[in-house]
């Protein structure tokens, strides 16, 4: 019997405003307030709260067969509780009903794993402090941003404790291999890998509204049949929560397949895991991943948040900061530069072309790359010449 691991990814970062050089030491707050509020009513209404209705409804009519793990960016987290409580507590009921697993990640949602080890550890604490005190459990799967991984990762996420990760089933790690298979980590016997079966996870994804799409209109029902059809121990499907209702408007009947989902799956013999489980299952072989690999854009690794001159001059200039800000002690400071490292501020700043770029375009809330580089680069201006000014009171006051 082949079993169902279904994830879901839940994340809105604070978008900054425009944010102009005029706009240095003015004291201006760097994040659009109106926007962030505005997006997570938005998304609660339309995602967060039909959807955790329905798996909530799921997982009582089936008794418990259904079983879902979600991912919660500690970011977005902050934004419920301050602007949408209502979708806040629909998620704390989901999480009681004990069997929905919640995943381990940066609380930022950040690429910090790529740049800065200690910063990378740091954030991983923060975001498991963050789901005992809202949500009451700990987690032991690990999840990088955007499923951002490589064989150097593995050992400080096995230190870190978890026994497993969610990774990118690329093409060019599997070899021919088929994803649905729990994988060792190579050179890490502590860590099991999970990896996403793409095909499986893009036809809801992305393809699900595409009227020129030779399999639309996607039921739940055709579609649990691929499931059962498809060869291995277990199917991982890895989606962006804000699939359903979001991305995908309720008027294209996805919120509807979601509901008809785990019925679907259940009549035909199909069963649900979550990850813990299937990493504690034994494992088909071991899988390395050389270099980092992602499941963003069509190279599948790390060049959505650095792969141009602009992301990597940002990038440098955030984590140039990170000392000095903790130095100062500021808590506002430390704040605004933890929630500058969420990965959207380098997506912005992509300048990929084609299908890739109209993604990257989709998701941000600026007219160019280059509007959001220069903002980002003068919101650090600003944090620059506050944590000197903090600095400064400090030696102050010593003297």
């Amino acid at each position: 019997m082949t079993d169902i691991c279904l994830y879901l990814q839940a994340h809105q970062p604070f978008r900054l405003r425009r944010f102009s050089l005029f706009s240095v030491g003015s004291g201006l707050d760097p994040f659009d307030e109106g926007l962030n509020q505005a997006v997570v009513e938005r998304v609660a209404e339309r995602c967060y709260q039909p959807a955790n209705a329905i798996l909530e409804r799921a997982i009582v009519e089936s008794d418990g067969a259904f079983n879902v793990a979600l991912g919660i960016s500690g970011v977005l987290v902050e934004q419920l509780a301050r602007w949408a409580p209502v979708a806040l507590e629909s998620f704390q009921r989901l999480v009681a009903t004990g069997r929905v697993e919640l995943v381990g990640e940066t609380h930022a949602h950040s690429v910090a794993m790529l740049l800065d080890t200690d910063e990378f550890i740091d954030q991983v604490a923060e975001h498991r402090a963050m789901l005992r005190r809202v949500f009451n459990v700990s987690p032991h799967v690990f999840r990088g941003t955007e499923l951002l991984y490589s064989d150097a990762h593995a050992p400080a996420i096995a230190e870190l404790g978890f026994v497993g990760a969610l990774v990118e089933g690329a093409d060019h790690v599997l070899r021919g291999r088929s994803p649905n298979h729990a994988f060792v980590a190579h050179g890490e016997p502590r860590l099991t890998l999970l990896p996403r079966n793409y095909r499986l996870s893009d036809d809801v994804g992305f393809r699900f509204s595409d009227r020129h799409w030779s399999e639309w209109p996607l039921t739940a029902g055709r579609y649990a049949e691929w499931l059962s059809a498809s060869e291995g121990e277990s199917v991982h499907l890895f989606l962006d929560y804000e699939t359903f209702g979001e991305h995908h408007a309720a008027d294209s009947g996805i919120l509807s397949f979601l509901d008809l989902f785990s019925g679907a799956c259940l009549n035909r013999g199909l069963a649900f895991a979550g990850p813990t489980e299937l990493a504690r299952r034994p494992t088909v072989g071991e899988l390395s991943y050389p270099t980092t690999t992602s499941w963003a854009d069509s190279e599948r690794d790390e060049s959505a948040w650095l792969g141009n001159g602009l992301q990597q001059a940002a990038a440098s200039r955030l984590y140039g900061l990170r000392d000095a800000v903790r130095r100062s002690g500021d808590r506002d400071l430390q704040l605004v530069w933890r929630r500058l490292a969420a990965s959207d501020h380098l997506y912005y700043m992509s300048t990929k072309q084609q299908s890739d770029g109209q993604v990257h375009a989709y998701f941000s809330h600026f007219e160019t790359p280059y509007d959001a580089y220069v903002s980002f680069m003068n919101v650090c201006q600003d944090l620059e010449q506050r944590v000197a000014a903090v600095s400064q009171r400090l030696v102050a006051v010593a003297a």
